[in-house]
């Protein structure tokens, strides 16, 4: 795990990885509490989180993008769209992300 963090894929990994836990809780338990049960208190608590996890996501796959040399009418743009859908940023870190090699910078 401490790789990870070593090289710009492996934390754009761990991005995706906390982005898509963020928004499963978000929509799943926080607006769910907020218009059912009429208690805003997770959306105010994770919206932000979520909302800053978000903007990293997407700053950290540009630079991976112009880094690996993506193409973006190929890749970058799947990468982009997957932190926008539940359960997308896992997605991709298992058919895209885990393949590329992990060099370290």
């Amino acid at each position: 795990m401490i790789n990870f963090f070593k090289t710009n894929i492996g934390r754009l990994r761990i991005l995706g990885l906390l982005e898509g836990v963020s928004l499963l809780i978000l929509v799943f338990i926080a607006v769910p509490l907020k218009y059912f049960f009429d208690n805003p208190a997770g959306t105010k608590a994770i919206g932000p989180i979520h909302g800053a996890l978000f903007l990293l996501f997407i700053f950290n796959t540009l630079s991976v993008g112009v880094e690996q040399n993506w193409k973006f009418k190929t890749t970058t743009w799947k990468v982009l769209l997957a932190c926008i859908v539940p359960f997308g940023t896992f997605y991709i870190d298992h058919k895209i992300l885990s393949k590329i090699k992990m060099d370290q910078n």
